[in-house]
């Protein structure tokens, strides 16, 4: 490999990749690489330390049955959990349909017309709903006077996590969040607000009519959200049925394990109306060259990287593995299933509050799910949870009493030790349950009479057998790094160890309620505290967040502490963010909604940050700076010699540095963001550190900051996190997505110091290499003054793309990839009409080389097209990708032949990926717009387009 870039030593490959100014020649302070083996050995006395409780805290966490078809088959199967994000919808249509099935799910239990295909948890998905009720009513915006803001309305039975975030998330954004009691609150104050958010089961349990109240709300011209349970509505009248207009919640309870707080799916549900300005992704129904069903990302959301500050979210807001667990949990217990574990639940907290009102308690809820609250004035607290804790068991308290949340893992032996608890507490003997009363039965205008999930596919796959082969047939459909090197450039799809993966089913991890006591996760704080630890080292900086559970999140987090942080010393002036044009979409996004003023900076023709342009803008902008945004090494692919000057031109002019921290794979080990001179930055975990994408989530992105920034660092209002002078939550839960932080405290634990950095240095190598391999077939966009990139490379397609004559662009070699059996690298991005390939250290030289040779023959099937060898628009480039069934059908008509359409290199054979369909027609979804499972003549028809 060496040979073939043309040098002598990685180490000289390294010094002529990363500038002499920036680079780290001290090994890091971490300790030596562990065996796996010691490491398991050693992991599991640190989960020891964790006590899994019976935990019925709830407040939107719960205790659940993770079916073992689905554990085994999805949660821990790499064909699941390594798959990206479906863009390249051809070789993820099993992926589409599962993320489909949960829309439906969504859809038809809240009873709303459209969903999303999952957001990051209950308290960002609150702030989403927000946050498109504000766009929306651009016409009211309710200005209040003298203030300039907006009001939203947030009833009083919210959870107090979801409440902090939407506190965070509204204060940039001029919107004043009161909590109010929508039965009483006031005209005049509906008058002024934009939206209101109400809660139902409520935060402590209580489920009432919210009809009078959303009816009150639209009469002001108000948008209307409710925060809800997915499990519950099986039993109770759904939102969509009383007048919603957002419906939100999270889908933990369908199989997800509690994982100390993530990672879990969220929902949103909406209005058709509203499709357009939904955040986050919407997996639509389409078709394919052939005419036949296709699944695709549909309207916005294939296009949010390019929306920049325009989009509706900053684009990583999705949980896909987890949504797909939601998913499967619903095909395999289908309707009648679902209602008999809300029933048994219901049944269980029933009982348990006949059993408790015989001893003298009072609880509050007239009518409910799953939660029985126990109102103050009747219990000793202090008496119950001595007495609780003793038995291993959580209850939530607080000034105002006890609550007492059940879910599906509830024995009946739990209930009576619950009773048996509060019955000692009262010095008396505990009564045995006996079924609920008639009184606690749910009133009937709470009841649900509509029908839901009658899809044939969730009334098909009950038995183990039938769901297997359900789960198989999906998965077979998919390309995942199980199959072969997904070559994503700033996407660092790299190998996902199974002994990083093991532990996070473990039930000392997967079982822990994220608001438990701090005694009973002794080995989760050991955890956060060495990962902190470590990623303080590894970026040079002093303190870390872990909560922020996206990279785009870990973006929003670090400039909303760089905004406090100005906003302290009185800067309240400093709102303007410079960005290089060069940027990751999600850079002005995360910007625009931490309220901050985008401004470009230009890059030039070598793809580096303009320096000249740099300097007038930052002098332009000099009282108002807050912060200039940069990747590094930069997305175009090179580590940009000018980096510290260019720190140091906005440091001069009273901003701070936001490094994105999407390339650190490149940085780990031979320099550091304290190195160019950064003040804060996000790391993507689901990159460098190897938790994996899961077809589009889970991701972690905690944010590691300078010491002058560390007291604002994310806070919490349930659980003591942050700085002293924190900003909001950013995530529900205190350390985000808690149990996939084991992924990567693995990665560093068995790779030590050296490992981590001889990872860097081989993802340097094999980007290096590809380069080499394919000089002289494709342009090479941007290189440093030695000719060399960092640890991916931008190949350019626009000179195949032209006028009249015959053309191939970057999309034809995406789906003509496929053929060979890989999926595409980036397309069109940062620069329309390339290519962006990044190899990672995982991938062997073989497979480098066969990668290399597909590219090679494509580049060859180009030439054939470019001088009129072949038909300009039959042929195999604009044909691709080719199926089974039409390569194996009685007619051919193409003037190439079948060979060549399905087995182009002789590779190929060994390991063929047949796509499940042929080209997708995006338009026609879009203008044809299905976002939930087509109805069942759609699988009797041949094809979709007779619907319409």
């Amino acid at each position: 490999m060496l040979a073939a870039i043309g040098v002598p030593s990685l180490d000289v490959l390294i010094d002529q990749t990363i500038p002499p100014t920036i680079r780290s020649h001290a090994p890091l302070d971490l300790p030596d690489g562990e065996t796996e083996y010691a490491y398991l050995r050693r992991l599991r006395g640190i989960a020891a330390r964790n006590t899994v409780a019976r935990s019925y805290i709830g407040m939107g966490y719960y205790g659940c049955i993770t079916p073992s078809v689905i554990l085994r088959n999805v949660f821990e199967n790499p064909g699941w959990y390594t798959p990206y994000t479906p863009y390249q919808a051809e070789i993820a249509q099993g992926r589409l349909e599962s993320l489909l099935n949960f829309q439906t799910v969504v859809r038809d239990l809240t009873a709303m017309d459209i969903a999303t295909a999952s957001l990051l948890d209950e308290g960002t998905a609150a702030a989403e709903a927000m946050a498109m009720f504000h766009r929306l009513q651009a016409q009211k915006q309710a200005k209040q006077v003298g203030t300039g803001e907006s009001l939203f309305l947030v009833g009083q039975g919210c959870y107090p996590q979801t409440l902090d975030v939407l506190r965070g998330r509204a204060e940039p954004l001029d919107i004043t969040v009161e909590v109010v009691d929508a039965a009483t609150v006031s005209d005049e104050t509906l008058s002024k607000a934009f939206g209101l958010l109400l809660q139902s089961p409520d935060d402590r349990g209580g489920v009432v009519d919210l009809r009078p109240a959303i009816d009150r709300a639209h009469a002001k011209g108000l948008l209307v959200a409710v925060a809800t349970d997915l499990l519950a509505l099986t039993l109770i009248t759904p939102p969509g049925e009383m007048g919603a207009d957002a419906v939100i919640g999270n889908s933990q309870r369908f199989g997800v394990p509690l994982g100390c707080g993530g990672p879990h799916a969220a929902f949103l549900a909406t209005r058709e109306t509203y499709v357009r300005q939904a955040p986050g992704r919407i997996i639509g129904l389409s078709i394919d060259a052939h005419g036949h069903q296709a699944y695709r990302m549909a309207l916005q959301t294939r296009e949010q990287h390019i929306r920049r500050e325009k989009a509706t979210s900053n684009i990583c807001t999705a949980q896909a593995l987890l949504a797909n667990i939601a998913a499967m949990y619903a095909v395999y217990h289908g309707p009648a299933g679902l209602r008999a574990i809300a029933s048994r639940i219901r049944g269980v907290a029933g009982a348990v509050e006949v059993a408790l009102t015989s001893l003298g308690y009072r609880q509050a809820n007239g009518a409910y799910f799953d939660t029985l609250w126990i109102e103050s004035a009747s219990v000793d607290v202090a008496a119950v949870r001595r007495l609780a804790e003793a038995r291993g068991i959580n209850f939530r308290y607080d000034d105002a009493g006890i609550g007492i949340a059940f879910d599906e893992t509830v024995a009946d032996s739990d209930a009576q030790d619950v009773v048996a608890v509060l019955a000692e507490a009262k010095g008396s003997k505990a009564p045995a349950l006996r079924g609920a009363s008639a009184a606690a039965a749910l009133p009937a205008s709470l009841r649900r009479t509509s029908e839901y999930l009658t899809h044939p596919v969730f009334n098909s796959h009950h038995s183990e057998t039938q769901m297997m082969r359900y789960i198989r047939s999906l998965e077979r459909k998919d390309v995942g790094l199980d199959t072969s090197m997904i070559p994503l450039g700033s996407c660092t799809m790299k190998l996902n160890a199974a002994s990083e993966m093991i532990p996070v089913s473990w039930p000392e991890f997967a079982g822990i309620h994220p608001f438990a006591p701090a005694a009973q996760i002794e080995g989760y704080a050991q955890i956060f505290g060495e990962l902190e630890a470590a990623l303080c080292r590894i970026t040079g900086f002093a303190a870390v967040s872990l909560q922020p559970n996206s990279g785009a999140q870990g973006e929003f987090a670090g400039l909303m502490t760089i905004r406090a942080y100005h906003r302290d010393r009185g800067d309240l002036h400093r709102t303007v963010v410079l960005i290089p044009s060069s940027a990751h979409g999600t850079n002005p996004a995360s910007a625009a909604m931490a309220g901050l003023k985008v401004v470009v900076v230009a890059c030039d023709a070598a793809g580096n940050v303009d320096l000249a342009d740099l300097r007038t803008r930052a002098l332009k902008h000099r009282d108002e700076l807050a912060a200039l945004m940069v990747t590094y090494p930069s997305t175009h692919g090179v580590f940009e010699e000018e980096i510290r000057e260019i720190c140091a031109i906005v440091h001069e002019h009273g901003g701070q540095v936001y490094m994105d921290g999407a390339n650190m794979n490149a940085q780990v080990g031979l320099t550091s963001p304290a190195a160019i001179g950064a003040d804060v930055c996000h790391l993507n975990l689901h990159k460098t550190f190897a938790i994996p994408h899961g077809g589009g989530g889970p991701g972690m992105g905690p944010i590691a900051v300078a010491k002058h920034l560390a007291p604002y660092l994310p806070g919490h209002p349930v659980v003591r996190v942050g700085g002293d002078k924190a900003i909001a939550a950013v995530s529900a839960a205190p350390w985000g997505s808690a149990s996939i932080l084991i992924i990567s405290y693995g990665y560093i634990r068995m790779l030590g110091a050296a490992g981590m950095t001889d990872a860097t240095r081989v993802a340097i190598l094999n980007a290096n290499y590809i380069k080499a391999r394919l000089a002289g077939h494709y342009d090479e966009l941007f290189t440093n003054h030695n000719g060399r990139v960092a640890h991916e490379m931008i190949f350019d397609l626009r000179p195949f793309k032209h006028g009249s004559g015959p053309s191939v662009d970057e999309q034809d070699v995406a789906k003509r990839l496929m053929d060979y059996g890989f999926h595409a690298p980036t397309v069109s991005f940062p620069v329309p009409g390339t290519m962006m390939i990044e190899p990672t250290e995982s991938e062997s030289k073989g497979e480098l080389d066969r990668f290399c040779e597909a590219l090679i023959s494509i580049r060859r099937e180009i030439q054939d097209v470019v001088d009129g060898k072949v038909d300009a628009r039959d042929n195999v480039l604009k044909n691709a990708p080719h199926t089974a069934a039409e390569v194996t059908s009685d007619a051919w008509s193409h003037p190439y032949s079948r060979a060549q359409a399905a087995y182009p290199a002789p590779f190929v054979r060994a390991n063929k990926v047949w796509p499940a369909v042929s080209r997708i027609d995006n338009p026609y979804g879009d203008r044809n717009l299905v976002c939930a499972c087509p109805p069942i003549e759609s699988y009797v028809e041949e094809e979709i387009g007779v619907r319409s």
